[in-house]
């Protein structure tokens, strides 16, 4: 049968209110009862029980993590950054991954609600307002991660999107290149992500190159997306470069190109968005925006502990920095 906490008490010759000030970490006990409580737990192997712990004081030290998709590069070193931080303040992590499947996000959400997560961080594939209404109702602590609702209501991490497509494209043009095609999100869609449409079309008018929508494919933004997409612009015409809402989306229109023997970037640029672990190994290596996907999570998950802990947080909304990492798909 597993130790109780009477055990415990009776083990290390003190009052259950001593151990459970131990196990609380009340700063009332001395060093050397303390000494003894924590003895007597190990010799017992004493396992506090969770779920009275958590009837009594209201938290349940878990937050739960929603993700789009658990298959892509991108989110599993945001996991890792907010999986850290969580293990330093003693909270446990539930994972959930969506698919991509809205209904599914709402399901997530009800289910830790039901588990009594002390809080959550949303990596969201897209912001609906019906999403964000329920997301109200259920009154739990929350961090966005990598997405920022229009209005600002929620706390969150993310880059500046706008800001580093455009950037991104700014360099394309720089290198000679005016007829740029675009796949990804497009800007009607609920999602920060299709900001990088906005930084594009604003690189493109700022620059004196009129917007060609028969280079433009919206889509998703997975390896098949990216060929598809680029298979579809290759149909009309010439281009100069390729701009990609994400570095599997890039892949994938290269992987096309060489399919109708087209170079890059010999005949045509490719540039990449995210810098995941296969933008430095893929041929030729991907020149891409790098977001800083450890920070995010590591940042978020800071955030989050504080809201739950009623502390105050000294930004709202975090915008990390980006960098243009150039390697081998764009012309130098």
């Amino acid at each position: 049968m597993a130790a109780s906490i009477k055990d415990v008490a009776r083990e290390a010759g003190v009052s259950i209110a001593t151990v459970s000030r131990v196990l609380n970490n009340i700063n009332v006990v001395n060093e050397e009862t303390k000494k003894k409580v924590l003895e007597a737990i190990d010799k017992l192997q004493y396992r506090p029980n969770i779920v009275a712990r958590s009837l009594k004081t209201q938290k349940t030290s878990t937050v739960g993590m929603i993700i789009p998709d658990i298959s892509s590069q991108f989110y599993p070193e945001i996991v890792r950054g907010a999986e850290d931080v969580a293990n330093i303040y003693d909270y446990n992590i539930m994972l959930c991954n969506t698919d991509l499947d809205l209904e599914k996000e709402v399901n997530y959400l009800r289910v830790l609600r039901e588990k009594m997560v002390d809080g959550i961080l949303y990596m969201s594939s897209s912001l609906q307002p019906k999403i964000l209404e329920f997301i109200k109702e259920l009154g739990i602590p929350m961090v966005l991660i990598e997405n920022t609702d229009k209005e600002k209501n929620f706390p969150s991490v993310s880059i500046d999107n706008e800001g580093a497509a455009y950037d991104a494209v700014t360099y394309l043009i720089k290198n000679g290149n005016k007829r740029i095609a675009y796949i990804g999100k497009k800007d009607d869609d609920n999602n920060i992500t299709s900001m990088r449409y906005v930084g594009y079309k604003r690189a493109l008018e700022e620059n004196g190159i009129n917007l060609d929508a028969s280079i433009v494919y919206s889509s998703g933004l997975k390896v098949e997306d990216g060929y598809k997409g680029m298979l579809r612009v290759i149909e009309s015409g010439n281009l100069d470069a390729v701009f990609c809402g994400s570095d599997e989306c890039a892949i994938g229109a290269i992987n096309a190109l060489r399919e109708k023997g087209i170079k890059v970037p010999e005949d045509v640029d490719v540039m990449g968005f995210n810098d995941i672990y296969e933008a430095s190994v893929f041929y030729p290596k991907l020149t891409t925006v790098s977001q800083p996907m450890y920070d995010m999570g590591s940042v978020g998950m800071r955030m989050l502990i504080k809201i739950i802990n009623k502390q105050k947080i000294e930004e709202k909304n975090y915008v990390l920095p980006y960098q243009l990492v150039e390697r081998e798909s764009c012309k130098k």
